[in-house]
Order: structure tokens, then C-alpha cells, then sequence
């Protein structure tokens, strides 16, 4: 007893002394820090001062070389040009669009039209040397107004000049009639002079905003894609990507709509960073800088050939660019789901699109798409609901079979493989539609979460089928349902229910609780993963499942012969058994541990 109390006595102690030990630490530390603080502060201060004038008589000396030999105005001229898709208006700072206005899309976040490249941050740029020894950005410099042409194929060129001591540059923009991309070519004479070692250093930044009514889902799914060394790739949750090959295309993408940055004679480096802001009350998605190289032909006269496409992420729009591969910036399917986009491609895109082009209802669209599903997966249906019949054909003896051995469960899963195997019945043929569902429900999942056509389309009481629609909402989020009830995931769920009860029904009673509960338990755990999913998703799962009971309530009261099936199994248990290695190897299995069981009881006695 003393040796215990003096063993606590001890413990106080030593606390004692190390919480006075940490306390003169931290505040001798604080203090220590304080005066540290207060030094880097002067520090900063007389440097910044000194980099501040630095800085003013280089941009004076700048401006009065440059100004010597410029005739541009100043000030900034804006031009606009339109076509059938867009409005976009250029800017003489810089020699770039400046605002990109898609005239058949409009913004969730106030209605107004999707707007692009509009804001302050957005701009390209890249070093040149104006004059002896002195270099600027081009985004920062103002090139005469621009002038615009229209051409005999109905297109339009927008030209920028700006000339300075060491040549010209020249920006000419081409718009196409009713299309998204825009041909951009950067023409320098007396590019040896102008560009330092014949190699522009190209730097593109864009802010994506809101135009989705769920902000915090569209920024969840804003990525970085990228078509590098011929093959595409993208970063999302990675905040920076190095670009170790040549790269042909960058893309800033968000849900539905995106801006890439193509250059036909591919960059050769570079890298890409971008910041996703977690503000849930803010509409700016995300911040993304691209500092892209590429090397120009020696000589006096260079051209770097680009394009720009301020648009829709619409897979069929997309397949028709020149760009390859930029019809990967519509989410068929990727990484460990990339096995459900020929899915997608090949069957359901197809039947989407057959359906669509003579059906204006896209909510019977999705109908119809789940029917045509359902009938070319409904012969291994039918087999899960045969082998469904012949389960619940052996019911009563599986009943008496318990009856008899009791509380030993070990026997009881014993002599139910028996059973089944001598009727010649699978177990596992009632899991072929749920195995069946996954990849199903994966490649919709992306379908429909990127399908650009279902976005603002109205059905029954859903608003948008490309997000969720709200039965009731309210302004705090609970974490698991979000600030809403979507209708749709409750007519979801119950039906699922329905399905569980109807298959519990045709199934042998479970000895485990798990397995027993489980088939009840999970529909209600898909309200929480489907209440934040786009309705059509939903709405698919719903129309899926009543399809489902009635199917099963078809096959079962007229198709399957209940009396054939117990002739059959009757007939299969007369034939000879043979088993297969897998089966030997379960029996030798299950006679073990029955040995083992049998000499821990044994044991116990």
C-alpha cells in the first residue's frame, strides 16, 4: 500500500515539475518570438520600401522607353463580336478575349446567360522585350483597337497590332459560324529580338464560377484535364500537375461547361496550379494558373498557332473538334470506373440520344432507356428468378431440416448445401441482378451526372434533372442528408423496400441477423447516398425497380411452374452427384471444423 501511494506521490510530482517546465518554455518562447517578430517586421518594412522604389523607377523607365515607340493608345478599347453560340468580347489590353457570353445556357446562380473568361483574374499573357533590355507581360500592355473582318465563309477575324522598338506583334482571332472554338495566332516579326532565345513563356489563368443551383457539388467535380505526351489525363483532388512531355491541350472544366487552351504545335512544357475555394457561400469554384513553354523557329518571323474554346461540355460538340480526345472531358467513366464508359459510349448514350431526338420529355426518355436495360439484361433475370422459385419450392423441408438439428448452425449450413446440391439449386443465382446493378448504376451515375442535355429539363415535380430536385428544405445542413428531401430518392427507397420484402419471401429464413436484417436495413441506407444524387439518377432507380416487382410478380404467378420445379428437383436428387474440386474442398472444410466442434465439446464435458 505505501508503495502504491508513494508510486502516485511520485507521478504528481513529476507532472507538477513538467507543467511548470512547459509553462516557463512557452512564455520564455513567446517572448523570444515577440522580439523576433518585431525585427522581421522592421525588416520587411525598409525592404519593402527600397523594393517599392526600385520597382516605380523601373516601371517609369519602362514606360518612357516603351512610350518612345508605340503608337498605341493608352487606354482600353474593347470590341465585340458574335456568332450563333456566343457573344465575345475582346480587349485591346492584352490582345485577348475578355468576356465569353453563351447565349443558349443560362446560370442557375441568377439566371442571367453562362458568362466565361469574365472576370479580372482571367487573362493570357507572356513575356516580351519591348526594347533594350526591357521586358514586359502582354496582358499588361495596350494594343491598338482591334479591327474586325468578315470573311466569305461567314467567319470573322479580329486583329491586334502592337509595335515597339524591337518589331510587331500581332494577335489575329478567327470566330467561326456557330461554333465554340476560336482559332488564335500570335505573330511576331523581329521575334529574335522580341522573344528571349526564341522561347515564349505562356502564363493562363482562369477563375471558374457558379452557374450550377448546387455550388458545392459543381465545385466538387471542377477539374483540371490536360491531353499530354497523346494520352489524357486530368487532376481534381491535386492542387498541381508538372508537365514533363508535350502537351496539347489544358481545359478548365467544371460541370457542365469548360475553357481550353489549345496550341496545334503542342507546348513544350510547363506546369499547372490551381486553388478550389471551400467557401460554401461563395459562387468562385476555383482558381486555376497554367505557365505553359513552347520553342519558336529561329528567325525573325515566328507564328505559334492556337485556339481557344469557351463552351459547353458537350460530348458531341467536343468529338467534332480538331483537339483529339477532348470528348474525354465529359465523365464517362474514369479511373477505377473507366470499365463503364464503353458502357456508356457503346448502349447507353446510343438509346439516350435514339430516344431524345423524337421524344421531348426527357424524364420518359430516361423511361424508356430503363426499360430497354432491363429487357437486354432479363434472361439472366429470369435465371436468378427461376433459381429464386426453386428456393423457396424447398422451403418446407429446409424448416423441418432446422427443426430437427436445433441450435447447431454448423450443421444446419451443412446440410443445406446438401440439400441444394442434390436439388440442383445455385444460392447464389437470386445475386445475379443486384451484381448485374453495379456496373449498371456506376456507368449511369457518370452519365447522368455529365450529361449537359438533361440540365434545366423539367419533369413531374423535378425542376432540373441534372441535380436533385427538393419535396422540402430548409437553411442548416444535417450532415448525411444535406438542407433538402428529394421525392424521388423517397420513391426510391421504397420500392427498393418493396423488392427486399418480395425477396425475403421467396428466399430460405437466415440464421445469421446480419444476413437476415440487412435486405431491410440497406434501401434506407440509399437515402442518404441518393438524396444528393441529380434526379434523373433517381428517377432511373425508381422506374428500374417497379419494373422489377412487376417482373417478378409476372414470372413467378405465370411463367414458372411451380409443380415442374419439384418434379425437377425430385429428378435431379435421383441423378448420379458429382462434385466439383471447389465443392470437395468446402465438404472436407466443413467436416473439419464438425471435428473440431465435436472435441471442444468433448473437451468441455
Amino acid at each position: 500500500m505505501n508503495m502504491d501511494r508513494n508510486t502516485v506521490i511520485g507521478f504528481v510530482l513529476l507532472a507538477v515539475l513538467l507543467f511548470v517546465y512547459l509553462f516557463t518554455a512557452t512564455k520564455n518562447s513567446n517572448e523570444a518570438q515577440a522580439v523576433k517578430q518585431r525585427y522581421d517586421d522592421s525588416v520587411a518594412l525598409v525592404k519593402w520600401k527600397a523594393d517599392s522604389l526600385v520597382a516605380l523607377k523601373d516601371s517609369i523607365t519602362k514606360r518612357a522607353a516603351f512610350d518612345s515607340t508605340v503608337q498605341a493608345p493608352q487606354t482600353e478599347a474593347l470590341t465585340v463580336v458574335e456568332n450563333e453560340v456566343f457573344k465575345i468580347t475582346f480587349t485591346n489590353k492584352g490582345a485577348r478575349p475578355s468576356k465569353v457570353e453563351l447565349k443558349s445556357y443560362k446560370s442557375f446562380n441568377d439566371s442571367s446567360l453562362v458568362v466565361l473568361n469574365g472576370t479580372d483574374f482571367d487573362k493570357i499573357s507572356y513575356a516580351v522585350n519591348v526594347a533594350p533590355n526591357q521586358a514586359s507581360q502582354t496582358a499588361e500592355l495596350f494594343f491598338t483597337p482591334g479591327t474586325v473582318t468578315k470573311n466569305a465563309d461567314g467567319s470573322q477575324t479580329v486583329v491586334f497590332q502592337l509595335p515597339s522598338a524591337n518589331g510587331t506583334i500581332q494577335h489575329t482571332f478567327v470566330v467561326k459560324p456557330n461554333a465554340y472554338m476560336i482559332d488564335w495566332n500570335v505573330q511576331l516579326n523581329g521575334a529574335d529580338k522580341l522573344l528571349t532565345q526564341s522561347t515564349i513563356n505562356l502564363t493562363w489563368q482562369s477563375k471558374t464560377m457558379q452557374h450550377e443551383s448546387d455550388v458545392a457539388y459543381e465545385r466538387q467535380v471542377s477539374t483540371i484535364c490536360f491531353y499530354e505526351d497523346n494520352d489524357f489525363d486530368y487532376i481534381q483532388n491535386k492542387t498541381d500537375h508538372k508537365f514533363e512531355k508535350p502537351v496539347e491541350w489544358v481545359s478548365v472544366a467544371q460541370q457542365f461547361f469548360n475553357t481550353t487552351l489549345v496550341s496545334k504545335n503542342k507546348f513544350t512544357g510547363g506546369e499547372v496550379r490551381w486553388f478550389r475555394h471551400t467557401d460554401k457561400t461563395s459562387p468562385i469554384l476555383a482558381e486555376a494558373t497554367a505557365t505553359l513553354q513552347t520553342k519558336l523557329p529561329l528567325g525573325s518571323v515566328a507564328t505559334l498557332p492556337m485556339q481557344l474554346y469557351f463552351g459547353p461540355t458537350d460530348y458531341k460538340i467536343l468529338k467534332a473538334q480538331d483537339a483529339p480526345e477532348m470528348d474525354k472531358l465529359v465523365n464517362l467513366g474514369r479511373d477505377m470506373y473507366t470499365f463503364v464508359r464503353p458502357i456508356n459510349k457503346y448502349i447507353v448514350m446510343p438509346v439516350f440520344n435514339f430516344f431524345g431526338s423524337f421524344i421531348g420529355s426527357f424524364g420518359l426518355v430516361i423511361a424508356l432507356l430503363t426499360l430497354c436495360i432491363r429487357l437486354i439484361t432479363s434472361p439472366l433475370v429470369y435465371t436468378s428468378y427461376l433459381s429464386g422459385a426453386k428456393m423457396k419450392a424447398l422451403r418446407p423441408e429446409i424448416e423441418k431440416m432446422k427443426a430437427r438439428l436445433g441450435n447447431d448452425q454448423q450443421q444446419v449450413g451443412m446440410e443445406q448445401m446438401k440439400l441444394f446440391r442434390e436439388a440442383g439449386v445455385n444460392p447464389l443465382g437470386g445475386c445475379i441482378p443486384a451484381l448485374l446493378q453495379i456496373p449498371i448504376f456506376f456507368a449511369l451515375y457518370s452519365f447522368f451526372n455529365s450529361n449537359i442535355a438533361l440540365r434545366g429539363e423539367e419533369f413531374l415535380w423535378a425542376h432540373n434533372l441534372a441535380s436533385y430536385d427538393v419535396l422540402f428544405s430548409w437553411k442548416t445542413s444535417i450532415i448525411g442528408i444535406g438542407n433538402h428531401i428529394s421525392l424521388f430518392t423517397i420513391t426510391a427507397v421504397i420500392t427498393s423496400f418493396l423488392i427486399s420484402i418480395y425477396n425475403m419471401n421467396m428466399t430460405p429464413d437466415q440464421n445469421n441477423p446480419m444476413l437476415k436484417y440487412m435486405p431491410y436495413i440497406f434501401p434506407f441506407i440509399l437515402f442518404f447516398v441518393f438524396n444528393g444524387l441529380p434526379s434523373a439518377l433517381t428517377w432511373y432507380y425508381t422506374v428500374s425497380n417497379i419494373i422489377t416487382l412487376a417482373l417478378q410478380w409476372v414470372i413467378q404467378n405465370f411463367i414458372i411452374d411451380h409443380d415442374k420445379i419439384l418434379a425437377k428437383i425430385e429428378e435431379n436428387r435421383k441423378k448420379p452427384k458429382t462434385q466439383s474440386k471447389w465443392q470437395e474442398r468446402l465438404a472436407q472444410m466443413q467436416e473439419q471444423q464438425k471435428k473440431l466442434a465435436e472435441e471442444k465439446a468433448k473437451q468441455r464435458k
